[in-house]
């Protein structure tokens, strides 16, 4: 059974992480979808695409929820019809949900060169205290990713910039925590973050501080 990991950061959160081993064919078989997200699933082009959410799916079932428990509202943001705050994420081979009492955040990375490339467009603070030539610049790089995109799914509001209003503070990887911030209309948001690295992949979470 691909359920890959289970974490618990406090007693109102839990985060599972699911190895996507199965074919689409298995998964699609062992799932049941309400109508809207059977045509979806049906509609996506990329077999990769449609085991990631199938495998969403498992992971809602290992917390006792059902797809039609699952719905997102106008932002695109999901949310559980108990009242229970949920964050969903999946990339390439691996699928997380963090569940818990609090607004949260999830994201998972795959570890790749190619984000030195881009990083001028989702940071600038962090240039401060990075070494390109560190031989762990580019997991710092995709752990400061991870966070970023979590504070950006917790807080769910149109027109925030990675760029411009977030930043993560100073952290080595054996630390595998850090503070964030989101400083969003002149109000700032101070978050608790973890991650953790597996089999070339990155998971951070974001929590209410």
């Amino acid at each position: 059974m691909p359920l890959y990991k289970t974490l618990s950061p406090n007693s109102q959160t839990t985060v599972k992480i699911w190895k996507i081993t199965e074919s689409y064919s298995d998964l699609f078989q062992s799932v049941s979808l309400k109508p809207e997200n059977l045509q979806r699933v049906l509609g996506m082009k990329s077999e990769l695409h449609r085991r990631g959410f199938l495998s969403v799916r498992k992971l809602l079932a290992e917390f006792g929820y059902a797809d039609s428990d699952l719905y997102y509202d106008e932002n695109g943001k999901p949310h559980l019809k108990d009242g229970k705050h949920i964050s969903i994420t999946h990339s390439f081979t691996f699928s997380g949900i963090v569940v818990s009492d609090f607004k949260v955040g999830i994201d998972i990375e795959k570890q790749r060169e190619k984000i030195g490339v881009i990083a001028h467009k989702f940071m600038e603070y962090e240039f401060q205290y990075l070494k390109k030539e560190a031989a762990d610049y580019i997991n710092k790089l995709t752990v400061i990713w991870c966070v970023k995109e979590s504070l950006y799914k917790l807080f769910s509001t149109p027109g925030l910039s990675f760029l411009q209003h977030t930043l993560v503070i100073p952290f080595t990887i054996e630390e595998a925590s850090t503070m964030a911030w989101i400083d969003y209309e002149d109000k700032k948001h101070r978050f608790y973050t973890e991650f953790f690295e597996f089999e070339g992949f990155t998971c951070a979470y974001a929590l209410p501080f």
